[in-house]
């Protein structure tokens, strides 16, 4: 996350109005500033607040919860996220290149990556890994940061940090390099996953979006913003940037959005190898198949035996709840953000990319803005630590089985509480950077 398009990278600094006027005034000589980037993350960044909060209350909408089995609205909101950070890493690094700075300007990148790092192990507080030395010692060094690895630290901002450094090498290559890198990045998640990532994910205690190596997939919203950068802003990158932006990117962007869109959903359509089978109800069968990745030969021969018409191979849709694990084992093609699998993230690349052109056609084009999402937008980073602090004061007076009037009312309270400090700081012009 992150608050300016030319900004968009870890490094944990508060900015002032004149450091805001300077900022704008560089952004300003290179090419017109993207109003829609502020607005896209402000969305963004509003749709986190409602799915973070609201997500565990019985009156919540079951397409703004997280589930793990399929791709709900409440899943979009984190691939978005990356895709605002890819564009401005690609955006950041380019125009510094352009200034003449190389190596300065990659180590000035990964050292404030290296503070969002920083930032992340310290805003996601773990609880004690044991109660006596004797007791920390007899765990050892893995016992006592599994659990840390899995959930507590690798969530949203040690996401942003670890995909953006995996990203620097390249930052700056070709399309060629860049679309070689993520896909290299894609298929080495798959083969990790059939080697044990994705059945460690989903062993307890689970994992949050994906994980250690969630970076992997990670990858794709985060270089399809680099992308859309190339495409949508003049200047953006060093050499190739005049010769790769596309005449007409708004076309050329939705139409590679809906290919991605699709085939997410294509990938997604290798869960149906792992429908239960009639003669398998009756048995015991386990949530989570043993063969998540690569179908054996005899799931297959099973499985086709019985699918007589293409239509019996289609996933459900995207935002469309599957059959419960006693009807369908658990897999890796299955769109599932726990795990960080290939279907779920080509899908909401493609979703992040269609959400964006959206936003740079009523922002740019139509110069239509909403102040909340400026709000929300241009501070991001103090958005995402202030909100949990709302929430720990506001839940408790909120039970989670409240009626429905009451549970929104908490919602409206929440979301008025962190407009009003980030509306604070927007008028003092201070501006908590990543």
């Amino acid at each position: 996350m992150n608050g300016a398009p030319d900004s968009a990278l870890p490094g944990c600094q508060i900015e002032t109005a004149k450091d805001n006027v300077l900022s704008n005034q560089r952004l300003d000589t290179k090419s017109k500033r993207l109003q829609s980037l502020d607005q896209f993350r402000g969305y963004t960044v509003f749709g986190m607040l409602i799915v973070n909060y609201f997500g565990g209350y019985q009156a919540c909408p079951q397409v703004l919860k997280h589930t793990n089995d399929y791709c709900s609205y409440a899943d979009t909101i984190m691939p978005q996220f990356l895709f605002a950070v890819g564009f401005s890493l690609r955006l950041t690094v380019g125009r510094q290149l352009q200034s003449g700075q190389t190596w300065e300007s990659y180590l000035r990148v990964v050292r404030r990556l290296l503070g969002l790092v920083l930032v992340a192990l310290v805003v996601y507080a773990v609880s004690p890994r044991a109660n006596s030395w004797d007791e920390l010692t007899k765990l050892g060094i893995w016992g006592a940061i599994q659990e840390p690895l899995k959930r507590q630290w690798f969530q949203t901002l040690m996401h942003i940090a670890v995909t953006s450094l995996w990203l620097v090498p390249v930052i700056h290559r070709s399309s060629t390099i860049r679309s070689g890198w993520l896909i290299g990045s894609a298929s080495l998640h798959v083969i990790l996953s059939y080697l044990f990532n994705f059945t460690w994910c989903n062993t307890s205690p689970n994992a949050i979006d994906g994980g250690p190596l969630g970076f992997l997939t990670w990858t794709i919203p985060a270089m399809l913003g680099t992308f859309a950068c190339d495409w949508f802003v003049a200047g953006s990158s060093s050499a190739e940037a005049s010769t790769e932006r596309r005449a007409s990117p708004v076309a050329w962007s939705l139409g590679i959005a809906i290919a991605l869109m699709a085939l997410g959903y294509l990938f997604s359509c290798g869960t149906r190898f792992y429908d239960v089978q009639p003669t398998e109800k009756s048995e015991s069968v386990s949530k989570l198949a043993l063969d998540p990745v690569l179908p054996a030969s005899s799931r297959i021969e099973q499985v086709t035996s019985v699918k007589s018409n293409w239509t019996d191979w289609c996933a459900e849709a995207p935002f469309v709840k599957p059959p419960e694990s006693s009807e369908r084992q658990w897999n890796y093609w299955m769109m599932s953000q726990r795990a960080g699998t290939l279907s779920y993230l080509t899908f909401a690349a493609g979703f992040s990319l269609a959400a964006f052109v959206l936003f740079y056609l009523l922002c740019d084009v139509a110069k239509l803005q909403l102040p909340l999402f400026t709000t929300f937008g241009t501070n991001a980073l103090a958005a995402y630590v202030l909100h949990d602090l709302v929430s720990n004061a506001v839940q408790p007076f909120f039970p989670k089985d409240s009626p429905y009037w009451y549970a929104y009312m908490g919602l409206l309270l929440f979301c008025w509480i962190n407009w009003l400090f980030l509306r604070s700081l927007q008028r003092q012009k201070i501006f908590l950077r990543v």
